[in-house]
């Protein structure tokens, strides 16, 4: 099994570059050479794992159509365009081991793709590799999936099943990581500057260049989101695919010549067995979260063991527990419970105004509507109780600001109202960074056209419990 990461900006390719991708020529000579590597190694099918073909929280996108198609035209490019035959054998044995692997394998059917605006041609994180790889070598069929945004033990058991799959068949595999590093490394790039753009890319890279494949799961996750980047899964559903087996990686180039991080990489399976690599990814997160339980104060502590006492009693919490403070007790404010798992969002749910008699009942009622009344998520399950964490806001009394220069995203949360519709945004939201972002983000949950709309504007601040 041989792997590789690939960056994919559709401006390297020459027809859409029109000479702009000159500026990337340690990338483009590196994806030269891998072409080539590829050619000799001759894979008879090559499964691209692409972080812009469709995206689910909970489920890998498989493309099930028998031939995969996709084309330049979306850049203004015609008569460039790509059929690749795909292994549905390799696909249906995929979706049955997903299944035996509590993971799900999703299929978008023509009713989806229509409803939902989704399409099963080849994005351009699978375009722009295939374009430089079919430059050498054309003979194979095509698996075409995505990550999804669970956690790494699952994304790592999903390389595990890509392989597994190809081997059953009989097939020499090849998988490609599709993805950018860092979106966020320069002022003049499309997307901005954040320190933690180019501190994730020296990471990663050094990571790889001393082939420290186990390092990788050491990584902050708060560091890639802030960062910006869309390969790290991509690479970790890659790097199942070795496992029980050393792992040689290799780096051919590395640049952000456009403000994004574009690495090109190899990587290798060394004839030497290893323990798997997924116990230790599981110790890992145990013992992350056995640090962060070991320091929850009392606010974080209740809404946690409100949630996890209703997920399995399907019932409130019946006592109020004895660490539970005087002020908790007495006074009364509007609460915010915010769940996340694995660095991503699982839930929130909250109150402007106190409903309940106590903070702390509102936080137990608040806490059980994040997990089980979210309408972006599904009800919180008894299994990913140990992988949650929790976010306690308590709010003060909002009141009311007559000009925007009163507010601040970072100290203050906001409130917008017209007639009944309304919207809220807490403060201190990580990628809302000026007033007018929040506040466009706030009438876009009321339904109220910034641009166009007058609209009333209250201001609160959070005692924030994490």
């Amino acid at each position: 099994m041989v792997g590789y990461l690939l960056p994919h900006p559709p401006i390297l390719i020459p027809e859409i570059g029109r000479g702009e991708e000159k500026k990337c020529q340690a990338t483009l000579d590196a994806l030269e050479k891998v072409a080539s590597e590829i050619a000799e190694y001759r894979p008879e099918v090559i499964a691209i794992i692409s972080p812009h073909a469709p995206v689910f929280s909970n489920a890998f996108f498989l493309n099930d159509k028998p031939e995969i198609y996709g084309s330049l035209a979306r850049w203004g490019i015609y008569g460039i365009e790509f059929r690749f035959k795909n292994n549905l054998e390799i696909v249906q044995d995929i979706v049955k081991m997903c299944s035996y692997e509590g993971l799900v394998a999703a299929f978008v059917s023509d009713k989806i793709q229509k409803r939902y605006g989704v399409s099963r041609e080849l994005d351009h994180g699978a375009l722009v590799p295939l374009y430089f790889i079919t430059k050498k070598y054309k003979d194979f069929e095509l698996i075409h999936t995505s990550y999804c945004m669970l956690d790494d033990i699952k994304l790592y058991k999903y390389g595990m099943i890509l392989r597994k799959a190809i081997e059953k068949q009989g097939k020499r595999g090849l998988i490609v990581a599709s993805g950018d590093l860092s979106h966020k490394l320069s002022y003049d790039g499309p997307y901005g500057f954040a320190k933690e753009g180019p501190e994730f890319d020296r990471l990663l890279v050094k990571l790889l260049q001393t082939s420290n494949i186990r390092a990788l799961y050491s990584i902050d996750t708060v560091l890639s989101e802030k960062a910006a980047e869309c390969g790290f899964r991509s690479i970790k559903v890659l790097l199942g695919a070795f496992d029980g087996y050393e792992v040689e990686s290799k780096v051919y180039s590395y640049e952000g010549p456009f403000g994004v991080g574009y690495c090109v990489a190899a990587f290798y399976r060394k004839g030497e067995k290893c323990s798997s690599l997924l116990d230790e990814i599981v110790q890992k997160r145990k013992e992350r979260l056995k640090k962060i339980r070991e320091n929850e104060d009392e606010y974080i502590r209740l809404a946690r063991e409100s949630l996890e006492y209703y997920v399995r009693h399907r019932r409130y919490l019946e006592h109020i527990p004895d660490y539970v403070t005087e002020r908790m007790l007495k006074e009364r404010a509007g609460v915010f419970v915010s769940i996340k798992k694995d660095g991503n969002l699982r839930g929130c749910i909250g109150t402007i105004y106190p409903t309940q008699e106590n903070i702390a009942k509102e936080i137990i009622r608040n806490a059980v509507a994040a997990g089980f009344h979210d309408p972006r998520f599904e009800e919180v399950t008894e299994d990913e109780l140990d992988s949650l964490v929790y976010d306690v806001d308590i709010l003060s009394t909002p009141e009311k600001v007559n000009s925007i220069s009163e507010l601040d995203p970072k100290k203050y949360g906001v409130i917008v109202r017209k007639g009944a519709r309304q919207g809220l945004l807490l403060p201190d939201l990580e990628g809302v960074d000026t007033t007018e972002q929040q506040l466009r983000i706030a009438c876009q949950k009321a339904g109220i056209d910034y641009d166009r709309e007058d609209f009333e504007i209250e201001r609160f601040t959070v005692e924030r419990h994490k």
